[in-house]
Formats: structure tokens, C-alpha cells, sequence
């Protein structure tokens, strides 16, 4: 899925990277750990196990977009049992939103997904961002660590 690389993240790079959470590198790994507790612990101001034990496995294909300095934008995908396949952990740091960066990002693991059905939890603000890319709401709204979240599926890939 997408492009593998073994780039530095502190490389600039237009183009996602992607790795499998068994070669990912110390270095890109601390630079993803970074920018998602910036976002989701300090800016959201959450206090939550990031570190889920679901990084280094062999079927977790991490995707970023790399800065001069750090990495800009990222999303993890996961199988879950049954083939399904899970998008979470979408972030961009803040001085690089509004470039489309989380666009492409999303663009890049549904074509490595393909037709498979995929799911995500969508904080509620994001619901029109993932319903761009055929994600559909299902269920009510429920809470996640005070964030209000949406279930969202694609059961069935459109062609972007």
C-alpha cells in the first residue's frame, strides 16, 4: 500500500511515505509518536494510552507526510479480524493544516485498501472530511476520552 521507504523523516517529502509497523524505523516511529501526542494529548488535551501495543505489528501500515523538521500529517491504517480494515489515528500538526495534507494521506491508504470494507471513528467535527472519501455515519454519536465520535464506514469503495 502506497509507497515504502526507508527515508528519514527528517527529510522533506511531498509524497506519502509508508511503512509496515514491522519496519518501521526508532526514528519514524518517534517522530509519528511525536506529532499524534501533540495533537491528541496536548492540543485536545486528553490524557489516553497512545501507545496501544498496535504500532510494530506486521499488518499496521503507517502513512505520513514528512517536513523539514518533523512529521506534518499521518494516519495509521489496521486490519481487524475479518479482513476489515481500520483508519485511525488521522492528525496533521498546526503548521502544516490547510495544505491538504490529510487529503492526500486518505487518497493514498484507500487505494492500498482498495475494495475491502474500511472503518473509522471520526471525531464529529470530521464527519463531511471522511464523508468525501465515501465514509457514511452509522450509529449515534458516542464519546471517546470527552471527544465526541461517529462511527463511519465505506462498505463499498468509490472511485476517486
Amino acid at each position: 500500500m502506497g509507497v515504502t521507504t526507508d527515508t528519514p523523516i527528517t527529510e522533506t517529502s511531498s509524497f506519502p511515505l509508508s511503512v509496515a509497523g514491522d519496519e518501521i524505523t526508532a526514528a519514524q516511529l518517534h517522530g509519528i509518536l511525536r506529532l499524534r501526542v501533540d495533537v491528541f494529548v496536548v492540543e485536545q488535551n486528553v490524557a489516553y494510552h497512545e501507545i496501544d501495543g498496535r504500532d510494530l505489528l506486521p499488518g499496521t501500515r503507517h502513512l505520513w507526510v514528512g517536513g523539514s523538521v518533523a512529521v506534518d500529517s499521518y494516519l495509521r491504517v489496521l486490519q481487524d479480524a475479518g479482513g476489515t480494515f481500520r483508519i485511525g489515528r488521522v492528525c496533521t500538526a498546526v503548521r502544516s493544516r490547510g495544505k491538504g495534507l490529510a487529503g492526500r494521506l486518505m487518497e493514498t491508504a484507500l487505494a492500498g485498501i482498495g475494495d475491502a470494507p474500511c472503518v473509522l471513528d471520526a471525531q464529529t467535527y470530521a464527519k463531511d472530511f471522511y464523508g468525501k472519501y465515501g465514509f457514511v455515519a452509522e450509529g449515534d454519536e458516542f464519546m471517546e476520552d470527552g471527544i465526541p465520535h461517529l462511527t463511519m464506514w465505506r462498505r463499498e469503495a468509490q472511485r476517486l
